[in-house]
């Protein structure tokens, strides 16, 4: 068992853009998160994990930088930044920032350097390869969609950006730009940050997919279908630990689109020396159509998402550490996702978090999911910012054959905006988020969801999540012990057990909103019980030998053995 800070920890994400606007131009800001401390060190959250502050031109809300060293004046000041910084680490709370370092703006000034001349010194900062305009290098296709390449008149030639042509991807294998990243990941380590989420870092590596320069002049080019977790990644996080991390007691968690459990231990096997934990999607794609993309949906089967996560938790169980989450910045409200947001909101709310934090790993809580928010089924595109929602329907229903009722039934599911409506703090107008006009509109629920009403109720989701959050600080075995995935086919239950010595946690969950019965194992035994957390009214002194289990219940029974 080794005790770490960041393994005993639970993280809370701030999206400073929605999270509370301190100045009336409805746009969140470092002010408006100083004002709202007090509130996460209440819910009793270690870290938070501040979505990007930087200088941006905002094409890709702050995920494509422009001054690395600077903060973006919509968000305030650096003496604002380290005002929150003070005030978070009075709190005892820690903050990791976000680090983008797979791509720029292209209105940082490397890039614009790079633009000015094939010898420009800063050139080699990109990937840049030669080509007719009309005819990109290979044949990828960009995340946000279209191509990957992008030409540039005044060179002729053709630059790499994996997400909008505004955000050009960095040149790894030039060591004169990692020495810059290593730099500016000092700057911040040495004001006091506690730690990175690294944004897409296993997309770094390209060098194994993408034939030389040289090549490409001479015409014999031969290029591979991009993918991700490169082999170059991993000397280059590598050599990250050595120049950056070793030298400070830091948290660091990877985000790494379709890495495998296999993988992951690569990325943070201790021994290796390169990362923490990595955010891994898996089951997150869970309800979308195999070999489709994300707005391609199904129903989630649940035999699926026990089969996955068990996974994620039996082959991380010794070496490396599992991340646990439902909800992000990219990511659906679980409650509408995996949940009922109608009939049992709250119930399923507590039931999905139950779930995740008696498991094995770090827990992360995106905000709003601690008081239930839910996805927002806005009428018209009009309504929606997120450049990825945008493109999308642009592609299926103004350039494509896709119907345009199908097509908002998948944003309504999946978009990204989902996410990123404002904060819900009272019934006020635009839910006390803002004095002004809201950035993007406030979901019309607020009235009925919001902080001051989870705060009043006792029995709300958000005093539910702060009492796992304070279980989680009273018992190691939430934190060390073993998992085991028990029933694993029974159709409506996901329930497990963590041992620690002689305790013994029996996590129940009925993940649907019928009514089931619960089966002891007989291959479990204990001397004596106790209910430690339930989202219905639990009776101590119930026999746990058969439970009739309530619509989305949960219960979690500590046994000593």
């Amino acid at each position: 068992m080794c005790s770490m800070w960041w393994k005993e920890s639970v993280v809370y994400q701030i999206y400073p853009r929605s999270f509370k606007d301190s100045n009336g131009d409805g746009i969140g800001d470092i002010r408006g998160i100083i004002s709202k401390l007090d509130y996460l060190k209440e819910l009793g959250v270690d870290v938070v994990w501040l979505s990007p502050v930087y200088q941006s031109p905002n094409d890709d809300n702050g995920y494509d930088i422009s001054d690395y060293e600077k903060i973006m004046p919509e968000f305030g000041t650096m003496a604002d930044w380290e005002e929150l910084l003070e005030e978070m680490h009075q709190r005892g709370i820690k903050l990791v920032m976000d680090l983008v370092v797979n791509h720029t703006s292209d209105e940082h000034p490397f890039f614009v350097e790079s633009l000015k001349s094939k010898d420009n010194p800063y050139r080699d900062y990109y990937i840049w390869r030669p080509g007719e305009e009309k005819e990109p290098p290979t044949d990828w296709e960009a995340s946000f969609g279209g191509s990957t390449w992008d030409f540039d008149q005044q060179t002729e030639e053709h630059y790499l950006h994996m997400f909008s042509p505004k955000q050009p991807d960095l040149n790894w294998e030039n060591p004169a730009l990692r020495q810059e990243i290593y730099s500016m990941m000092k700057f911040w380590l040495d004001k006091g940050v506690d730690g990175f989420r690294m944004d897409v870092i296993n997309m770094i590596s390209k060098k194994e997919f993408l034939a030389p320069y040289e090549d490409f002049e001479q015409g014999v080019q031969v290029n591979k279908a991009f993918e991700h977790n490169g082999a170059r990644v991993h000397t280059f996080l590598q050599e990250m630990n050595r120049e950056v991390f070793s030298h400070y007691d830091t948290m660091t968690v990877g985000e790494c689109p379709k890495v495998s459990p296999d993988e992951a231990l690569l990325y943070t096997a201790s021994e290796r020396k390169e990362l923490n934990m990595v955010f891994q999607f898996e089951h997150m794609s869970l309800d979308k159509i195999k070999g489709k993309k994300k707005w391609d949906l199904k129903p989630l089967e649940l035999h699926d998402l026990k089969e996955n996560l068990s996974k994620w938790q039996y082959k991380l169980a010794d070496q490396g550490w599992n991340s646990l989450y439902w909800n992000n910045h990219d990511q659906p409200r679980i409650v509408s996702r995996f949940g009922n947001d109608t009939d049992y909101r709250e119930q399923s709310a507590k039931m999905l978090a139950t779930l995740l934090h008696m498991m094995k790993g770090t827990p992360y809580i995106y905000q709003g999911e601690e008081i239930g928010m839910t996805n927002v089924n806005f009428e018209t595109i009009h309504q929606y910012q997120d450049i990825e929602t945008i493109n999308m329907y642009k592609e299926r229903v103004l350039e494509g054959d896709y119907g345009q009722n199908g097509v908002m039934t998948s944003i309504h599911a999946k978009s990204r905006d989902n996410a990123r409506t404002p904060m819900q703090w009272d019934h006020s107008k635009h839910a006390g988020f803002t004095d002004g006009s809201p950035w993007l509109d406030v979901n019309p629920n607020y009235k009925d969801i919001n902080v001051a009403q989870s705060l009043d109720d006792p029995n709300s989701i958000f005093h539910y999540y702060k009492q796992l959050i304070q279980l989680r600080k009273e018992y190691d075995v939430i934190v060390h012990g073993t998992y085991d995935l028990i029933l694993k086919d029974h159709p409506s239950l996901f329930v497990y057990t963590r041992t620690l010595g002689k305790q013994q946690l029996l996590v129940l969950n009925n993940f649907y909103g019928e009514e089931c019965d619960f089966t002891l194992p007989q291959s479990i035994s204990y001397e004596s019980k106790e209910l430690l957390i339930s989202n219905y009214c639990g009776n101590q002194n119930e026999d746990i030998e058969n439970i009739h289990l309530q619509p989305y219940e949960s219960r979690v029974y500590l046994l000593k053995m």
